[in-house]
This record gives C-alpha cells, structure tokens and sequence, in this order.
C-alpha cells in the first residue's frame, strides 16, 4: 500500500497477542485455552477407533447403513485433522513471504468444516427425501447399538471443544461437527426404537428432516463468519464505529482516515489507522497507551498508526473510497 510519506513520518504501536482484558469478542480476545492439541488427538483417536468398530458391525450385520456412516464419520477425522493442522499452522513465525506466519489458516479451516457440514447434511437430507418414497426397513438393535455408541464417542469429542467454541471459530467448527454427528446417532437410536413399536417408518425420514434442519440453523453462523473473515472484514463483535470513535478521541488527534480492522486468525485482530495531530508529533508512550487501550476495550492486539502533523499535506488514502 503506497504511503505519500517518509518513513519518518509513520510511527507504529504493536502491543503483541497475549493475554488481555478488557470486553472486547470476536477474534483478538479469545477466551479460550491457548491450545487444544489434547483435544484433536484424543478426537481423532476416539473417532478413529469407531470408525474401525462400525466398519467391522457393519460387514458382520450386513448393513449397508452402518458402512455408510463408518464413511461419514471417517470425514469426521478429515475435518478435525484440517482443524488440528490450521492450529499448528497458526503458530509458525513469520517468514519474509509469510509476513502473519499462517495465522490466516484457521479461518481457512473453519470455513472448510463449515462448507463441508453443511454438503454432508445436504446428502442427509437428499437420502431422508428418498425415503419417503421408499421407507427403509426398521433399523436393526445393532445398528441401534453402534449409534448409541456414537452419541457417547461423538459427544465427548464435542465437549473436548465446547471451552474454545466462543473464542475461536476454527475450535467452534471442530465443535459442531462433533455435535452434529452426535445428534445424527441420537437420531437414529430414537426413531428407531419408536419405529420398532410403532412401525412407523415415515418417521426415520422426518427425524432426519429435523436433525438437518437443527445442524444448519446451528452451522449458518459459522459459515458466515468464516467466510466474512476471510474476506478481511472486521471481526464479529468489534463495532468499527466505536473503534473510530475511540481513536478520534485520543487526546490532539483532530482527524482519523484509512482505518482498517481485520482478522489475521480466528482468536487475532489487526488494526491500521492514520491520526492527524497538528500539535505535533507524540512520543512512544502516547503510542504504546493508545494499542494498551484499544487492546483492553477492543481486544485488537496487533495495531499500527501512523501520525501526520499538518492537514495541508493531503494524505493519499484520506478519502474513505480509497483502499
């Protein structure tokens, strides 16, 4: 991004990405643990071993269903495993290309789970239509069974993500799927007995209705916010017009321009802004105060500002259109 100034003339606030206060939500002020990496190999063991035990009952039971979802929760590894790497990605240093490092790729991993529930719940859905046509025969106790089992290991998996789901969207979408696949077992487990007293077999197909329909009103929010912040739109939880206001009302800042705020990852916010201070350039503490503030009340951990002493010197990126 060009700059019609000296190097001299931009001064730069960075305060890191530690532990802060303040009320800030979003990215930049996670709540969360600093990392799940016992979470994701517990999960992926978890599920791994499942997938083996509903593979095995499945060919036993000769059940085209269980070799089915052995499938669809052998994807279930693939999207922890994708979470778990953005997370290990995200904590590499910066290189001279990677200026971040590869922070960017736990947005990258919640928007891959995010897009790759909502395609699985699609083929759900496509199947339970199917069977309104043509009901499936009742399912049997051992299909039963394993699903039940699959509520217990998909449920744990889940709760070892349910601390990091509200600070982190790429933990939130390791933490939906897991629940996700929980409540398609418990799906089964219940229309299934009920069927097996009933015969109701319309009922297996508007269980599964429902289920989609409770995994996609649950899942839009991820996509949403994945998607956004890949777009470098500003965080969910971060009023930009706030963070104007607060900056315009640091004290000799006259007026604010080229203001940027950003997710450089899932739990870390980047903030760029130009201050015009007539009155003459500040000192390193002004600086350092004006990121410790932002930080506390924003929870913007990495921000850069650059100070410009005289309004006759039109800035080049001053107009709001220009970028």
């Amino acid at each position: 991004m060009p700059k019609d100034h000296d190097d001299h003339d931009q001064d730069h606030a960075d305060h890191g990405h530690g532990d802060h206060g303040g009320h800030a939500h979003g990215p930049g002020h996670a709540h969360a643990p600093a990392s799940f990496g016992k979470a994701f190999a517990i999960g992926i063991a978890l599920n791994v071993g499942f997938v083996a035990v509903e593979a095995t009952f499945g060919v036993l039971a000769n059940s085209v269903a269980l070799l089915a979802d052995a499938g669809h929760n052998l994807s279930d590894v693939l999207g922890l495993v994708v979470a778990w790497v953005a997370m290990v990605l995200a904590k590499r240093a910066p290189s001279a290309r990677y200026t971040y490092g590869m922070k960017g790729s736990s947005i990258l991993a919640a928007l891959f789970n995010a897009v790759f529930l909502l395609v699985a719940v699609g083929a759900i859905a496509w199947e339970a239509i199917q069977r309104f046509g043509e009901p499936a025969p009742v399912a049997g106790k051992t299909v039963m069974i394993v699903a039940a089992v699959g509520i217990l290991v998909n449920g744990v998996t889940a709760w070892l993500f349910a601390s990091g789901a509200k600070g982190d969207i790429n933990i939130k979408g390791a933490f939906l799927h897991m629940a996700a696949d929980a409540a398609v077992s418990a799906g089964v487990v219940i229309a299934g007995l009920v069927i097996l007293y009933t015969g109701w077999t319309w009922l297996d197909p508007v269980v599964s209705i429902a289920i989609v329909a409770v995994i996609v009103w649950s899942t839009w929010g991820l996509l949403r916010d994945s998607l956004t912040l890949s777009l470098a739109a500003v965080p969910p939880g971060i009023d930009p017009a706030a963070v104007r206001s607060h900056l315009k009302g640091l004290p000799g800042v006259t007026a604010l321009h080229d203001l940027h705020v950003w997710a450089m990852s899932t739990t870390e916010t980047c903030l760029t802004a130009h201050l015009l201070m007539p009155g003459g350039r500040p000192d390193d503490a002004f600086l350092m105060d004006a990121a410790a503030g932002i930080r506390e009340r924003f929870g913007i951990g990495h921000t850069t500002l650059q100070v410009e002493t005289s309004a006759d010197n039109a800035c080049a990126l001053a107009p709001d259109h220009v970028v």
